[in-house]
């Protein structure tokens, strides 16, 4: 197929051209001459599998002819001659024997980093160990560098670093992927040079990132009838730059450093390279605009000599738009609008970024057209039905079992999914409203039972929901493999549900892999050892995070969402680059743990700009394609964003040729732009809506109510609605599910510890001790509080304010004792026919025979002026007493009425009984009320409360936020 030739062969295509199409194009040109049977000799080896079936792809579409044997470089260790190289080590073993290693070495020296790093550390060793193989370097090039100016660190990382020389020099028969692939290599070129191979074996798609991959390309270049093809090949750089390039350090994130580097390996000049094809690439003024755009920094000198030679910038901008929107949203709205019309024309159209926010933003706004883009990165396996599912399932070893965490799986479709499907929902809403409303926060299998009888519950649902949910909590470690398995049985069981029949989880595409994922990790749990419930489930999180999934529900033919490594192997007529600011295309560097910059470069292993260089690579193969769109967010978090680096050198290139119609060419891109970002806005523009009036509902006063508590007049002042909410349309809050010890609990909870101890207290005043206090509250607070933490915090306000409220309560006995508690209230308000209840904490009675009423606040205590104007409280009691309105008591004289503080420090607030006197306060009640049942009196929303901050249970309903406090009331007369 070639001719010989003296130097290595190395062919290329340009960027911007389908390369798959072009490589199929060359190679069915140069065999045309030859007999049929000289394409099926050849040997085409490719870089990916996306690759490799694009290939085929390109081939079926014809003319009929025989295939090149088509393999990756991957699968060469896969050949007869080479099955003596035991297989690699799988991945997840030497991940489960890093973890088990380092969680060692960190249990001998803690302070060297924290245990929640764990698997985030054996990631990083991993792919250290990983790199170290795969670029040839030995443990002892590491070991040797010069580290005199960050001894501390070294030697920190040294202690982890050693972790890897174990690994690596673990012998020839536990060799990982990466050691395998490396071995293999040199076998196959050592057997190469012992008797070379006469027939056509070609190398496509590779840049020679790699070691591993870079030394077989040499080899396969000096074959009789070698070659390779490269990918995105600049061939309008001139050869001064090219030699600019030899410097890691300085060029590594250049887009051309790779080819460098090859063509300095095989002693090439760039002139050297030839084109695979005599296609042109779509745009070669384009392709000349980005060339020069691209120089390496030390040399962007070049521009101003050389941009002065561009020409035909109108052709090479002519199908570029630039959309520069302002934030986020904006920009995945232009996307989605221009795909809309591509998918409208019958326009292959491709979305290009690394940023996945961006991806889920514009497949959700062509779903408002139900267009579903093909999108290649899928979904990853954590965020799925069966990957969510099983992150659940596992949660329940680790955490003791809460409402949320029981209804989040009783409610996730894959639990419980078979027939009875329908009844078991039915009773998982019961179950939900039932412990909203009734609790425990923690349910167990005596609650439930409890539940189950109240609500008549089929009892082999109870039996299945306290036998799989109840009681998995697991302290200590266990072996993986007894977690593993404990996971499965679990799964399964709560997917099968109470009939026991098989569940769906492990059906469809995203549950054959997590079941692939689970079972690889039952094959090797033998090597992680030990570990704890948290552990486990942070590994599964890790191991399902690292696959996706893809739907295969019938996407548009036409319409792609692809990575960068996608877009290298496929070809569109409009690719449209999204996301491209700093930090997402390119993306940042990662933070390498264990070497710096000049450390890599010393030893030979990568630097972090190669990330960098191969996205400049991709964004130069993709910028040359028939239409493109560079698009990008200026705001994104409320920050401003930073351009691409490739893309501020193009527009700064442009902007400085105005001679040749740069800035016109620049303004022109942004134009066409900006008329997609009007569309869009025009997309988002809603029809007005008038806000909400400030509700003031007037019901009929047949429907008002005649009948409220004590603490609710202090409602009907301040919040009118509220009353009118709750009593006329009968509407209850709902409690919240995951329920918190919040101050309505601590309020329950210290009213009964002060109740029972001042009971215990009435017929011995010696038990009114500090110790007999705080063993009280200790015993209620284990009884009533489930928050371990929250019962130390508690206990612990108790303890700093007893000696306070020991001492005022020893003097308050000193003028009486108590007589009741919780004592009910009740006062008939004539002629209104109105009824006030409620129920006094305790009641008094001193020496004189007068009353004292106590009242306990765990919050801060009213002032006397609140008391006068809004917190009655305590003032209708002291009024209804009088009045003969406790229950038990004849009419008495009320001498003291006193709100009792246990918050953060003991305080006593007297309610002001002098300037508010019995008579007046009846008075004033007996006319708030008749206000609030004459016709034309109507319940205002948020007529006076106390701040502005203030949160009402119906601030929702009367649609507050609409309007505000300085809207006035609009009346509604209701039937």
């Amino acid at each position: 197929m070639f001719e010989p030739s003296p130097a290595p062969r190395v062919f290329a295509v340009p960027p911007g051209s389908d390369f798959p199409k072009m490589l199929v194009q060359g190679l069915q040109d140069r065999s045309a001459a030859h007999p049929p049977e000289m394409l099926a000799r050849v040997q085409l080896v490719v870089n990916t599998r996306r690759m490799a079936r694009r290939v085929r792809d390109l081939f079926d579409q014809g003319p009929a002819c025989l295939l090149p044997r088509l393999s990756l470089v991957t699968d060469l260790g896969e050949s007869v001659d080479l099955a003596q190289i035991p297989p690699a080590i799988p991945p997840l073993r030497r991940r489960l024997e890093l973890t088990q290693l380092i969680a060692k070495l960190l249990e001998q020296q803690p302070d060297l980093a924290a245990r929640s790093s764990l698997f985030d550390l054996s990631d990083s060793l991993a792919a250290l160990i990983d790199e170290m193989q795969g670029e040839g370097v030995s443990p002892d090039a590491i070991r040797n560098l010069d580290v005199s100016d960050m001894s501390g660190h070294w030697e920190r990382a040294q202690k982890f670093i050693g972790i890897a020389d174990q690994i690596i020099d673990s012998g020839p028969d536990a060799l990982d992927v990466q050691a395998r692939q490396r071995l293999v290599v040199e076998n196959l070129i050592e057997r190469w040079q012992v008797a070379p191979p006469q027939h056509p074996i070609i190398l496509a798609g590779s840049t020679g990132s790699r070691g591993t991959t870079l030394m077989l390309m040499e080899a396969v270049a000096r074959l009789p009838q070698g070659a390779l093809i490269l990918p995105g090949y600049d061939f309008d750089q001139p050869d001064r730059v090219w030699r600019g390039l030899d410097d890691a350090l300085t060029s590594e994130d250049h887009p051309q450093y790779r080819f460098r580097k090859l063509m300095s390996q095989l002693g090439l000049e760039p002139d050297q390279v030839m084109p695979w094809t005599d296609d042109q690439p779509p745009s070669p003024a384009r392709n000349r605009l980005v060339s020069l755009a691209l120089r390496p920094a030390p040399i962007t000198d070049a521009w101003m000599s050389e941009g002065p030679q561009l020409t035909d910038l109108d052709g090479a901008t002519k199908d570029v738009t630039l959309v520069e929107a302002q934030s986020p949203r904006s920009e995945a709205l232009a996307i989605a609008l221009r795909l809309r019309q591509a998918a409208e024309t019958g326009q292959t159209a491709a979305l290009i970024t690394p940023d996945r926010m961006l991806t889920r933003q514009v497949s959700a706004a062509l779903d408002r057209w139900n267009i579903l883009p093909d999108d290649s990165a899928g979904l990853p396996l954590q965020l799925s039905p069966p990957g969510r599912f099983l992150r659940h399932v596992a949660g329940l070893f680790a955490r003791r079992l809460d409402g949320e965490a029981l209804l989040t799986l009783l409610k996730h479709p894959l639990c419980h999914d078979g027939d009875e499907r329908g009844a078991h929902l039915l009773h998982t809403r019961d179950l939900e409203l039932d412990l909203r409303r009734h609790g425990p926060p923690f349910p167990d299998s005596a609650s439930l039972t409890a539940f189950a009888i109240r609500k008549e519950v089929p009892e082999d649902w109870v039996r299945w929901l306290n036998s799989h949910f109840c009681d998995q909590q697991i302290a200590g470690q266990l072996p993986l493999t007894d977690w593993v398995a404990r996971l499965r049985i679990l799964a399964e069981a709560i997917s099968a549900g109470a009939s026991g029949e098989t569940g769906t989880l492990w059906d469809k595409n995203a549950g054959q892999k997590a079941q692939g994922v689970l079972s690889a990790l039952e094959k090797e749990a033998q090597h992680g050892g030990p570990m704890t419930a948290h552990d486990f489930a942070d590994l599964l999180g890790a191991l399902l995070a690292g696959e996706e999934v893809r739907d295969r529900d019938a996407p548009h033919p036409h319409i792609m969402i692809w990575g960068t490594l996608e877009a290298r192997v496929q070809g569109a007529d409009l690719l449209i680059l999204g996301g491209l600011n700093e930090g997402s295309w390119p993306e940042a560097a990662a933070p390498d743990p264990w070497l710096n910059r000049q450390m890599r470069d010393k030893a030979g292993l990568l630097l972090p700009e190669r990330r960098i260089g191969l996205s400049a690579h991709d964004f130069q193969q993709a910028i040359g394609a028939p239409e493109v769109w560079l698009t990008r967010a200026k705001r994104s978090d409320d920050a401003e964003t930073v351009p691409s680096r490739w893309l501020n050198r193009l527009t700064n290139l442009l902007h400085g040729l105005p001679g040749q119609g740069g800035r016109e060419a620049l303004s022109e891109m942004r134009n066409k732009g900006r008329q997609w970002l009007q569309w869009a806005e025009q997309l988002e523009v809603a029809p007005h809506i008038e806000p909400a009036t400030r509700p003031s509902p007037r019901p009929p006063v047949a429907s008002r109510p005649n009948r409220l508590s004590v603490t609710e007049i202090k409602r009907l002042i301040r919040d009118p609605y509220a009353i009118f909410a709750k009593h006329v349309l009968r509407l209850k809050p709902l409690d919240p599910l995951v329920q918190a010890p919040d101050a309505l609990l601590r309020g329950i909870v210290i009213h009964e510890i002060l109740e029972h101890f001042v009971k215990d207290s009435v017929l011995d005043t010696a038990l009114l001790t500090r110790e007999n206090f705080l063993k009280r509250a200790e015993t209620l607070l284990d009884q009533h509080v489930a928050w371990p933490t929250a019962r130390k915090l508690w206990l612990a306000r108790l303890e700093r304010i007893a000696d306070d409220f020991l001492a005022a309560e020893i003097a308050r006995r000193g003028d009486g004792g108590p007589v009741a508690f919780e004592a009910a209230v009740k006062l008939l308000l004539t002629p209104l026919d109105f009824t006030i209840v409620g129920r006094a904490d305790r009641i008094d009675r001193n020496k004189r025979g007068a009353l004292r009423i106590v009242d306990y606040k765990t919050g801060a205590p009213p002032t006397e002026s609140q008391q006068s104007k809004f917190d009655k409280q305590l003032l209708i009691e002291a009024a209804m007493a009088e009045e003969g309105g406790i229950d038990g008591f004849d009419p008495s004289p009320v001498a003291e009425a006193i709100f009792i503080g246990m918050g953060g420090t003991y305080k006593e607030v007297p309610a002001p009984l002098a300037k508010e006197p019995p008579d007046k306060v009846l008075a004033e009640l007996k006319e708030l009320v008749s206000a609030y049942l004459e016709p034309d009196q109507g319940f205002s929303s948020r007529r006076m409360l106390h701040k502005d901050s203030d949160v009402g249970d119906y601030d929702q309903l009367a649609r507050f936020g609409e309007w505000d406090r300085t809207d006035d009331t609009t009346p509604e007369d209701l039937t």
